[in-house]
C-alpha cells in the first residue's frame, strides 16, 4: 500500500464490478470522472470482451452519461490488432473466429480475413497466414472445423483473451474464447502462441505507446485480482483493487496479486487523486 499517486497521468478501468454493476452505475461513478477531469488525469475503459467493436461500447458508455469516445476504449480485439501490427507485420492475411464487429475492426486497420462474410468471400475460400481466436457468441460449428485444418497444417495460433466463460445473468454457459482454444488444443495439439488479453501486459503495450505514457504513470483500476491486478503487476502499473465488484478487500489482503491499494470503489480513489494531486 502507500504507491506515490502524484505520477499517475492515466488511469485504466475495468468496466462492471468497477464503474458500473450489472449496466447501473454506482453512484460514486460520475464524480469520480468529475476528479479524473479537474485534475487533466485521462482514461481508458479495458474490456477482455472481443465480441464487441469499440464503438459499441462507446454508445453503450455514452447511453449511460459517461464521456467516451474510440480513444477510450481499448479491448483485447484492439490489443490484439496493436500486437501483429507491431511484432507480427508479415500476418496480414487472418482466419478469424470472431464476430462481424470484430472482423469490421480487423479489416478497418488493413488485415484481410479469409473465409468470412465480412471480407464477401465464402467460407471455403483463401489461405491465412495465421489463426485468430476470439469470443463469438454465434460461433458456427463448420469455421471452428476450418481453424482447426489450418491449425494441422502449421498456420500461427493466437487468442484475443484467455477467459474461459463470459460472465452473464442469462440462464446458461457463454463459452469463452479460452474455451474455445481448449477445443482447438484438443482436436490439434496446438495451443495458442500468444494470449493477449488481461493479465498479459501485452494487453497494454499498444495504449502505453499511443498515450506516451510510463507504466508507472499508469493505474490499472478494477475488481479482480487474477485479471486486473495481475495484469497491473505484469505491466509495472499500480495495482488498484476496488472492493464493489467480485473481491473482497479480505480476499485481496490473502491473495497471491497484492494491489498497491485495496479501496471501497472508485470514488475513494478520486479522493486519494485529489489529495495526492492538488
Amino acid at each position: 500500500m502507500g504507491v506515490d499517486l502524484k505520477r499517475i497521468r492515466h488511469v485504466v478501468l475495468d468496466l462492471d464490478g468497477t464503474i458500473y454493476l450489472s449496466g447501473r452505475l454506482f453512484s460514486w461513478t460520475l464524480p469520480f470522472f468529475d476528479a479524473l477531469h479537474d485534475l487533466e488525469i485521462g482514461y481508458t475503459f479495458l474490456t477482455n470482451n472481443s465480441s464487441l467493436g469499440r464503438r459499441d461500447y462507446v454508445e453503450s458508455l455514452r447511453s449511460k452519461g459517461l464521456n467516451a469516445d474510440v480513444r477510450n476504449v481499448h479491448t483485447s480485439g484492439q490489443a490484439t490488432i496493436d500486437f501483429l501490427q507491431r511484432h507480427r507485420p508479415e500476418l496480414r492475411r487472418l482466419f478469424l473466429l470472431g464476430t462481424d464487429r470484430l472482423a469490421a475492426e480487423f479489416i478497418e486497420a488493413g488485415f484481410d480475413l479469409c473465409g468470412s462474410e465480412a471480407d464477401g468471400e465464402s467460407h471455403a475460400g483463401g489461405e491465412p497466414d495465421a489463426v485468430v481466436v476470439a469470443f463469438d457468441p454465434a460461433l458456427d460449428f463448420a469455421r471452428l472445423c476450418k481453424a482447426a485444418y489450418w491449425l494441422e497444417r502449421g498456420k500461427p495460433f493466437l487468442a484475443t483473451h484467455p477467459d474461459f466463460v463470459c460472465p452473464t445473468d442469462r440462464p446458461t454457459v457463454l463459452i469463452d474464447c479460452g474455451s474455445v482454444c481448449a477445443c482447438l488444443a484438443a482436436a490439434t495439439g496446438r495451443t495458442p502462441e500468444a494470449v493477449i488479453g488481461k493479465p498479459d501486459k501485452r494487453m497494454l503495450e499498444g495504449l502505453l505507446c499511443r498515450e506516451n505514457l510510463e507504466p508507472r504513470e499508469v493505474a490499472v483500476v478494477g475488481d479482480r485480482l487474477y485479471t486486473d491486478i495481475a495484469l497491473a503487476r505484469e505491466t509495472g502499473a499500480v495495482a488498484v483493487l476496488v472492493a464493489s465488484g467480485e473481491t473482497t478487500a479480505e480476499a485481496a489482503r490473502q491473495s497471491e496479486f497484492r494491489p498497491d491499494y485495496i479501496l471501497r470503489d472508485v470514488g475513494e480513489l478520486g479522493e486519494l487523486l485529489r489529495r495526492a494531486q492538488c
